[in-house]
């Protein structure tokens, strides 16, 4: 790519990003009222208990019903670029323990901490007037962690001091902030990041992974390509939409290996492919 082709620009972005709806609608770019929102999780939830079966909180032939201690250990995950906690509450909070949440976007981050606040008094409506019932968050079995930032910066392994934090709690004041991951999610934001700071962004995040068994989950559209990688600029936002290939290329050279990917279907016709890849480190 020559030195002259436009490339992201994080502050544009996120002064794009401030000007829309702080609800599903503003954060899925008008598709949040309409079948996407339901589609898109149920994929997101059946990809990762594909990966990760033990997460399933139903009786499964693949889970054993009295699951060894090593199973029953809390499962810690990452939600980036968070929007108002889409992801969060739909996807992950069904299957993991606690999730660490972060977003750039003020409007965004604040209406995820708005939501967060009222599942834990047990309201069905949050003071912006949307229903939200954050699974495990009322009667703190599980937790979210606000943090207000941005991909670029943010450092998994020692995150400082949390905007918020709603639901279960440590025990006996321990702090888990600086603890690591077992699911890194990363979905419909990556388009923000250049490619280097993409590959180093999946570099530390690789760092921050629990164990061997541990994964980040890529979800993003994709653009059309023939045979070589392709990136595609939008002014609009100031974000890269990437190719297949060009994907490919930036995981191989942050050290990593793709274990399973899969197209998302379902989704309204008009819109780019969009794809979940599993991660772990090569």
């Amino acid at each position: 790519m020559a030195s002259t082709d436009p490339v992201p620009d994080l502050e544009a972005g996120i002064q794009y990003w401030a000007t829309q709806p702080a609800n599903y609608d503003g954060v899925l770019g008008g598709f949040g009222t309409g079948s996407l929102p339901r589609v898109d999780s149920l994929g997101s939830r059946r990809f990762l208990l594909d990966l990760l079966p033990e997460l399933s909180t139903v009786p499964s032939p693949f889970r054993s019903l009295s699951a060894p201690p090593s199973e029953t250990r809390r499962v810690r995950a990452l939600d980036v670029g968070a929007g108002v906690g889409r992801v969060t509450s739909d996807v992950l909070l069904p299957l993991v323990s606690d999730v660490v949440l972060l977003e750039p976007v003020e409007p965004f981050i604040n209406e995820a901490q708005s939501r967060g606040k009222a599942s834990e008094s047990g309201k069905e409506i949050n003071d912006s007037g949307y229903r939200v019932l954050w699974k495990g968050i009322a009667d703190r079995s599980k937790s979210v962690t606000f943090f207000k930032g941005a991909l670029q910066s943010f450092d998994l392994a020692a995150p400082g001091t949390p905007l918020d934090r709603v639901g279960y709690l440590p025990p006996d004041g321990d702090d888990d902030t600086e603890s690591k991951f077992d699911v890194i999610w990363c979905q419909w934001c990556l388009g923000h990041l250049k490619d280097d700071e993409l590959v180093q962004f999946l570099q530390r995040s690789k760092k921050a992974l629990r164990d061997a068994r541990s994964l980040i989950v890529v979800k993003e559209n994709l653009c059309r390509e023939q045979n070589e990688p392709v990136t595609v600029f939008d002014e609009q936002d100031s974000t890269f939409t990437r190719s297949d290939l060009a994907f490919k290329n930036i995981f191989r050279d942050a050290g990593l290996k793709i274990i399973r990917e899969k197209i998302q279907h379902g989704l309204p016709k008009g819109l780019y492919p969009v794809k979940m890849y599993a991660l772990r480190e090569a």
